[in-house]
């Protein structure tokens, strides 16, 4: 079996996105891994080069400023990377700039990956997902994060990046995915105040009009972390390789988890959710095997 490791990525310097820790994460699960870095204004390529690991390729790519609406070029520049997989790869392992995986579930996804190998009604693996907000001890716990998405797939050329690429589309169609009992640790929304705020600007010229675009990057330079709905602290562990990087984060926010600013019909799903475990309406970016 052959699984092969991919991502996208541009200016994680400037933008301090914990990119080596991402790569880091799923290194020991994957035979290859490649990096595709975009035209950086920082030392982003010198910083994956730091890694020094022989299983990554580093390619580069220009983005195209045409397709920021949406958040289309994210798509494309994930497409572009999917093509540099080696075709006698079974599996792709998609791992975003912001995203990590706990080495306690490596176990688990190279076990899925291994038994579903040779099911071709299998296109992908769907993992869990944690959001961590303001600081590493507080995670989204409402409506407005999304449960699951598909990381691992197929190495099929007919499968593409959807929309913003947060997940897969095969010639159009949702994917048919074995759900995993392992989670992705996804750190976007954790860095100080004024860090947030720049890379929040700097992320939004990949999704509005110049007119919106303007009005944005009129705000002030500090994110306003206390416009959250609702939160609940994190009791578990963090990955081995985030440990350095949560050693040095030093900004003072806290929260209070049980303050919750939730309209009368986001309290009423947000508790029978809890309740029972079932989420109403949510969308399902996948088709989901039993």
């Amino acid at each position: 079996m052959k699984i092969a490791g991919f991502t996208i990525i541009k200016n994680a310097v400037l933008n301090d996105y914990p990119i080596v820790e991402a790569v880091k994460s799923i290194l020991p699960m994957v035979d290859e891994m490649i990096v595709l870095i975009g035209d950086c204004a920082d030392e982003t390529v010198a910083l994956i080069e730091s890694i020094q690991d022989p299983k990554i390729t580093i390619h580069h790519s220009q983005w195209d400023p045409a397709l920021r609406s949406g958040g289309a070029v994210l798509a494309v520049e994930t497409n572009k990377a999917m093509q540099y997989i080696s075709a006698d790869a079974d599996w792709a392992f998609y791992i975003q700039g912001d995203e990590v995986v706990h080495e306690q579930y490596h176990a688990t996804i190279l076990n899925a990956c291994a038994a579903f190998k040779d099911q071709p009604e299998v296109e992908g693996l769907l993992f869990k997902y944690l959001h961590f907000y303001g600081t590493y001890d507080y995670v989204g716990d409402s409506r407005t994060w999304y449960r699951n998405e598909v990381r691992v797939i197929k190495n099929d050329r007919r499968i593409q990046a959807y929309k913003d690429a947060q997940g897969f589309r095969k010639q159009g169609q949702k994917l048919k995915v074995k759900a995993i009992d392992a989670y992705v640790y996804h750190y976007g929304w954790v860095k100080s105040p004024e860090q947030m705020m720049k890379k929040q600007k700097a992320f939004s010229k990949l999704w509005h009009s110049d007119e919106a675009l303007s009005a944005y990057m009129a705000q002030p330079d500090f994110f306003d972390y206390s416009q959250f709905d609702s939160l609940d602290i994190f009791r578990g562990t963090h990955p081995q390789v985030m440990q350095a990087r949560i050693a040095r984060s030093n900004w003072p926010v806290s929260f209070d988890p049980s303050k919750k600013q939730f309209s009368i019909k986001d309290r009423l799903l947000y508790y029978f959710e809890k309740a029972t475990g079932i989420r109403p309406f949510d969308f399902k970016n996948y088709r989901l095997l039993r």
